[in-house]
């Protein structure tokens, strides 16, 4: 049996459906099991932290989202270990690497759960992806009411990782031998600007779309829905600083997949669903 926490999340929920679809046991834990919509060969159990070991009974395997146990991930850890579990495999964030700014709220958090995974005495597997694809999400809104996209860093470059890519990686490290140890730095097979994004998303959708660059100290909450409000002056600094910068490539989702990471274009057209009314 497999544990995933984050299950309903954008990697956790495509990890679930390929371990299903493996044929393989899985329990997703989430904190509203009524509105999953996951798999009907899930066992779709809510994640909730009083009686942490029954969450991890049968189970030996477990996929751990950062902010799936906030505080509490040591003893959920511990639960897990207690339970049975054996190997946990961890998202955590590529912003961990030598030299990275240690006080970045991202770095913090990411780092903070990786030493508690190292503490907990379970072999360990660490999934450390860069900016996720998904994180175009961002400008749903506007899409679906125009054909403007208004943002910051016009020309700030990434290589967008698509979650299935990701999940594609976690199933293998949860289900092969000689990964534990290991920390896989994940990332999409090309750099591609934020203009470069909406215009794919266009392109996907049959739509030309525009980006128009807006100074940083006009964005706000609106822009960016879904980022604590806590983390977005830093998150700004980090975007900042893609501009003009390559940003790094890995060939690793083909080297544990056996198949080459897809490229943005291929996840707007996936994704077009997301960015209609």
């Amino acid at each position: 049996m497999i544990a995933v926490t984050g299950a309903t999340g954008n990697v956790g929920r495509a990890l679930v459906e390929r371990l299903v679809t493996a044929g393989r046991p899985v329990r997703a834990l989430t904190r509203g099991p009524e509105r999953a919509r996951l798999p009907a060969g899930a066992e779709t159990v809510r994640l909730q932290y009083d009686d942490p070991a029954a969450l991890f009974e049968g189970a030996t395997k477990l996929f751990l989202y950062v902010q799936a146990g906030g505080d509490r991930t040591p003893g959920l850890l511990a639960a897990a270990r207690a339970a049975g579990v054996r190997h946990v495999v961890l998202l955590s964030s590529a912003i961990i690497e030598p030299g990275a700014d240690e006080t970045h709220p991202i770095h913090v958090m990411h780092a903070t759960a990786e030493r508690q995974v190292r503490d907990s005495g379970l072999a360990w597997t660490f999934l450390r992806p860069g900016a996720f694809a998904a994180n175009a999400f961002q400008w749903a809104p506007q899409i679906r009411t125009g054909d403007t996209v208004r943002g910051v860093f016009a020309d700030a470059r990434s290589a967008p990782v698509h979650e299935d890519d990701i999940a594609a990686v976690a199933e293998r490290a949860l289900l092969d031998d000689g990964h534990e140890g290991a920390a896989h730095r994940l990332t999409g097979p090309e750099a591609v600007t934020n203009t470069g994004q909406v215009a794919a998303i266009g392109h996907a959708l049959g739509r030309d779309l525009r980006f128009t660059e807006l100074p940083p100290d006009e964005a706000g909450p609106e822009l960016f829905p879904h980022v604590p409000p806590g983390m977005l002056t830093a998150l700004l600094k980090s975007f900042a600083a893609m501009v003009g910068t390559a940003p790094e490539i890995t060939d690793t989702v083909r080297e544990i997949t056996g198949r080459p990471a897809r490229p943005f274009a291929a996840w707007a057209e996936d994704h077009t669903a997301g960015f209609r009314n």
